[in-house]
């Protein structure tokens, strides 16, 4: 009588605990999930002209765009994170990145807007090619009165994200004050207040 019992209450016991089982998994089914991440899409395209003649052999793969847009991200803050992919991939340095609609960013470009001198003084010194708007953060007057020269309609020219020359003379802080001034006697505009200029008495944003 007794066994019987035991085995009557060991079944009792299993089946509540399957049944448990059960609904703590259609519990945790209906709880909400985080949307996954947007990920980038190519935008579809057909030719509407005469396919190109030439034709470019394809000898080596393509540097993946994840680490390309890893570098180029790291570069707008991390130096040692970008100094550790570009020592993994030296293909890297020049790589752009298109975040939607044609947005082109390179990890110069990145460090540029950012005031980031030391990463732009890193990506140089590896054989980053210097544009317009790295020399007017850096304070290269006579390099963007250069450019300037040979296409005065570069001063409406816009970099990464749309920033402006102005923008990035702004945002190189009194090392690059000449350059803004420069810039507004060619086209004065309405100075904004800059969101990436380092405000006196901020830690060095080298981290040094």
């Amino acid at each position: 009588m007794a066994d019987s019992i035991s085995r009557r209450l060991f079944t009792t016991l299993g089946a509540g605990a399957v049944l448990g089982a059960g609904a703590r998994q259609t519990l945790a089914d209906d709880k909400p999930t985080s949307p996954a991440p947007p990920k980038p899409v190519e935008a579809a395209f057909e030719r509407d002209y005469p396919e190109p003649k030439f034709k470019p052999s394809w000898k080596k793969p393509q540097i993946n765009r994840v680490l390309v847009a890893d570098f180029v991200i790291y570069a707008h803050s991390e130096l040692d994170l970008a100094r550790k992919l570009i020592d993994k991939e030296p293909g890297l340095l020049n790589a752009a990145m298109d975040w939607g609609n044609g947005d082109w960013e390179t990890a110069l470009g990145g460090a540029s807007h950012m005031g980031r001198r030391d990463i732009v003084e890193f990506l140089l010194d590896r054989g980053a090619r210097i544009d317009i708007f790295c020399a007017a953060m850096m304070g290269q007057l006579e390099a963007v009165k250069a450019f300037l020269t040979l296409q005065p309609k570069l001063i409406d020219a816009k970099g990464p994200h749309g920033f402006s020359l102005h923008f990035h003379a702004q945002v190189g802080g009194k090392e690059s004050e000449n350059v803004l001034d420069y810039l507004q006697s060619v086209k004065p505009i309405e100075l904004k207040p800059n969101p990436f200029l380092k405000k006196p008495g901020d830690a060095s944003k080298s981290g040094k």
